[in-house]
Parts: structure tokens; sequence; C-alpha cells
């Protein structure tokens, strides 16, 4: 495995409507670990977070939320900045949205920049372009942008760092036995299309749209780890000690060694 890219969710970075200043500072050290052994993009929510703390809207109105992340995008990207600078780490800002890659010519271009970033030891942080995305703004939450990332930009993993910490047998918040699945080969349609559902609350709270990524890279011979973001160590286990103890591994059978 050559270049991994890591997605980590607003969940994740965020905390009673602002930055979770520590929770950042160690998955920065987490990538600047990995970084060590591995080419890393980052995909990263969070904008309207850091904005909200500057400047309180009502985020149910969308172009209010797309006002929030413009005006959270810079303090965002600086707080990454001074964390990675910790670990003498240099990043660079991209903007980009899922509709970046139905254009081959746009996709080029981002991965020709992409490229020399990773060449000169440089961490990309795409964030998603929220005060144009607005679909993603409102459903995706950069689960379907970092799929593409992972896809386009020639990764070999995605890894998705999230409050959801695997993919279970059933809903863990209902059903004191559930069971996370450690490996997941294929998935099937009814478990894409669990988002129809409006009763379900599993299939609302974020795993449908990490299901559809995952469903996406297994199709085109991708893997993808879903685990903790809120506490690294699956984490760093999986990818730093190669020992799966626990989070959700998505690949092909035969792309599993």
């Amino acid at each position: 495995m050559k270049r991994v890219v890591v997605k980590v969710g607003s969940h994740v970075l965020s905390e009673n409507n602002r930055i979770a200043k520590t929770r950042m500072l160690n998955l920065v050290e987490f990538l600047s670990n990995l970084h060590d052994r591995y080419e890393v993009i980052l995909v990263s929510s969070g904008a309207v977070a850091a904005g909200y703390s500057k400047i309180k809207l009502d985020k149910s109105i969308v172009a209010n939320r797309q006002a929030i992340a413009a005006v959270g995008q810079p303090f965002l990207m600086r707080e990454y900045q001074k964390k990675f600078e910790k670990f003498d780490k240099l990043t660079a800002q991209f903007l980009l949205t899922a509709s970046d890659f139905d254009s081959r010519k746009r996709t080029e271009f981002a991965k020709n920049a992409i490229e020399v970033c990773l060449k000169n030891k440089v961490i990309p942080i795409i964030n998603e372009n929220d005060t144009t995305a607005t679909d993603e703004l409102v459903f995706g939450d950069n689960d379907r942008l970092s799929a593409h990332v992972t896809y386009y930009f020639d990764a070999d993993m995605l890894i998705v760092l999230s409050d959801i910490d695997g993919y279970y047998d059933k809903d863990p918040r209902v059903n004191g036995d559930a069971k996370i699945k450690k490996i997941v080969h294929n998935i099937t349609k009814d478990e894409i299309d669990l988002e129809v559902n409006p009763n379900d609350f599993f299939a609302t709270g974020g795993i449908v749209t990490k299901l559809k990524a995952a469903d996406f890279l297994i199709k085109r011979r991708k893997k993808m780890f879903l685990a903790d973001g809120l506490n690294l160590d699956d984490a760093k286990s999986f990818l730093l000690k190669g020992i799966h103890k626990n989070g959700t591994l998505f690949c092909k059978q035969e792309e599993l060694n």
C-alpha cells in the first residue's frame, strides 16, 4: 500500500458547535505518523463547526450554512496548519465537490496538483466547497467526495474516521447484542436502500452514506476501512501495526491480502 485517503467527519472534529482542538491534535499526530509510512490525503469536514463559533446563524437554512462554512474554512485550515507544524508537516488546501469529478479535465487538473504535493511530501487537505456543494452540504458529509478522491487520485484505501466505529449486523443503539462486521466483501441493494425508510434511525444516522462510499470503492477494487474517530486506537492498530482489532474493512475477497 502506497497512498491512503483519510476522511474525518464533522462529529469527530467538533464538539458543542466548535472545533474540538484536542481531538484535532490527536488526529494530526496520527496522520503525521501515517505520513511517515504512506502518502496521505486528508478529506476533512468541519468548516461549518468552525464558522458557527464565529457567526451564529440558523443552520437549518442552507444559505446560512453556506455562509457559515465560508467564514469557518480559513479558521479550520489555520488550526490544521498550526497543529501539523508541530510535527514538521506541510499542508495544502484544495476545495472540491463531487461534481468536480464529472469533468475529465477538472479531475486531471486537480490530480496533477495533488501529485505535485505528494511528490514533495506535502499533505493535501481536501475540503468540500460548501458554498456551492448544496447536495453534499445537506446529505453527504464528504463520504461520497472522499470515495471519489480515493478512486480518481489513485489511492489504495479510504480510511473513514467517524462517530460510527464500524458496520454492525444490526442497529447497536437499540440492540445490545449487535456485533461489528469486521470484513465486508459485498453490500446489497437492500442495505443501500435503508435510507428510504424514515423510521430507521440507523439508516439516517450516517451509515448509509458510508455504505454507498464503500460500495463505490469495492466495485472499483479499492478498499475502505471504517473506524472510530473519537478514539483512534483501532485505526492506529490497523494502519500502523497491521492488527485488525475493531472497525470494518470493506474490500473484495481477492483484495483481502
